[in-house]
């Protein structure tokens, strides 16, 4: 499946676009500020519902416009196309796929699955777990078609059990929560577990190829090793009282990171930890093909920053063999390590106007 006709309107710089796209790699280049990331942000927004650069969608709408409208056409891989668009506005969020309304986030992101690799990768890395835990549940998602119901049931449960601890209700109030709590983050817990056992070598392959060392990863579920959640939230209780929050679950799961023998939060540069968190997405998009699910599209924004030429063309390399849409922003297109590209569908921008060069 891949993205073919796409049109956007009012989104940032972009008042309005219509481009077609090729099914394998298109390229898009331009000054800094002309569009480029804009671009991707688009197809992201339709992918996902969301930005990969902001939380704010409202940020998203062109300064006098009242809304933002993302559409497209799918090549479905068993022929003929689907139709997928979003708008919003002040008037809310709504998003249609095939004629039908979609009714979340989750099933739009099965419609269009789409990951980015951005300048700002690097937060998978050295932010906190919380941009872990959520790169580790988007490829749980994609291949455990129950996972998402197991993650809202668990993530309903904790809610109702914080909110009784902060309002200070009995403790029978409080731990009437407990056993759906304990019995959702358990099955949550091994299914995040059975993917990490299919992800971790992947990973470190691909951080092999790209550092020249291992990627390892390390997976904590939320609390105490060898002991079952049921005992850690028992073992918790006089903290979660005193704090008024819930400390054991998986909400507070972790990826350890090591490049070789490093730390990478501490240990590398800034250039070595995009690199290791390009090798996680990689080895994710990799693991995932594998496993059943491969991502529709693949958006990587100036894959050059903070690259030198050697590493660069390493990371273009694993990207292009990977069984997705590629679309790659760059302030130079003639750069030798963009060489290895398929054949592409180019693309220049300045100041939100696309031009399709030959």
């Amino acid at each position: 499946m891949s993205l073919r006709h796409f049109e956007v309107r009012d989104f940032r710089c972009i008042a309005s676009a219509e481009l077609e796209f090729d099914g394998r790699c298109n390229l898009i280049s331009g000054p800094n500020a002309s569009g480029k990331t804009s671009l991707l942000e688009a197809v992201f927004f339709l992918g996902r519902g969301r930005s990969f650069r902001t939380p704010r969608n409202e940020t998203l709408i062109r300064k006098g416009a009242r809304e933002l409208l993302v559409a497209g056409r799918l090549s479905l891989t068993t022929g003929g196309g689907r139709p997928v668009g979003i708008r919003y506005g002040r008037d809310g969020f709504e998003a249609r796929a095939g004629g039908h309304r979609i009714g979340g986030l989750a099933e739009l992101a099965t419609v269009l699955p789409v990951q980015a690799i951005d300048p700002e990768v690097h937060r998978l890395v050295e932010e906190g777990p919380q941009e872990r835990r959520r790169f580790l549940d988007w490829g749980v998602f994609h291949v455990e078609p129950g996972f998402v119901d197991r993650w809202r049931r668990y993530q309903r449960a904790l809610r109702q059990r914080n909110a009784a601890l902060k309002a200070g209700s009995t403790d029978a109030e409080v731990r009437a929560w407990d056993p759906e709590l304990i019995e959702a983050g358990q099955a949550l817990a091994a299914s995040r577990r059975d993917y990490f056992e299919s992800l971790q070598p992947a990973v470190a392959a691909t951080g092999e190829r790209l550092l020249g060392v291992p990627v390892t990863l390390s997976l904590s579920d939320g609390w105490a090793h060898g002991v079952n959640l049921a005992t850690a939230v028992e073992e918790a209780w006089p903290r979660d009282r005193e704090r008024g929050i819930t400390h054991a679950g998986p909400h507070r799961a972790d990826l350890g990171i090591r490049v070789g023998a490093d730390l990478p939060r501490h240990h590398v540069s800034r250039g070595q930890q995009k690199l290791t968190a390009a090798a996680m997405l990689l080895g994710q998009l990799q693991c995932d093909a594998s496993l059943g699910s491969p991502t529709s599209a693949l958006l990587v924004d100036d894959p050059a920053a903070e690259l030198d030429a050697s590493n660069l063309e390493r990371l273009v390399s694993l990207i292009v063999e990977l069984p997705a849409q590629l679309f790659v922003t760059a302030l130079d297109p003639f750069v030798t390590a963009f060489e290895s590209l398929p054949t592409a569908q180019r693309f220049h921008v300045e100041h939100g106007k696309f031009t399709r060069l030959i």
